[in-house]
């Protein structure tokens, strides 16, 4: 398969459910510093014993937020896809988890 007929490809999917795949993937790779950045947010804020309620919330919302636009803009996306995506997220939730204990668990300077 050669590269046009791929990226036609790629293409007419986000024609076929309404979903812009540029906007989606800058939101994607957009989001990550945000991310990373809300999880040394909490990960701060754990250390100082305040609240860790609104660096959860960021990080969450960094996280699914590409995901947020393909559920919002998207039309006729098929069931499956919800299924991955569901998938994925709870995985990342678990590894986001891990990550962070790990984090809290090492000292200041070593971040």
């Amino acid at each position: 398969m050669e590269w046009n007929s791929i990226k036609e490809w790629f293409f007419s999917l986000g024609e076929q459910y309404n979903v812009n795949p540029i906007i989606f993937g800058a939101i994607y790779i957009g989001a990550i510093p945000f991310f990373t950045a809300s999880i040394a947010w909490l990960v701060r804020n754990y250390r100082k014993g305040k609240s860790i309620v609104m660096p959860v919330l960021s990080a969450g919302f960094f996280f699914v937020s590409a995901y947020l636009y393909l559920i919002i803009a998207g039309r006729n996306v098929p069931l499956w896809v919800y299924l991955v995506l569901a998938a994925m997220i709870v995985f990342g939730i678990f590894s986001t988890i891990k990550k962070v204990r790990r984090q809290i668990k090492e000292k200041p300077n070593e971040i």
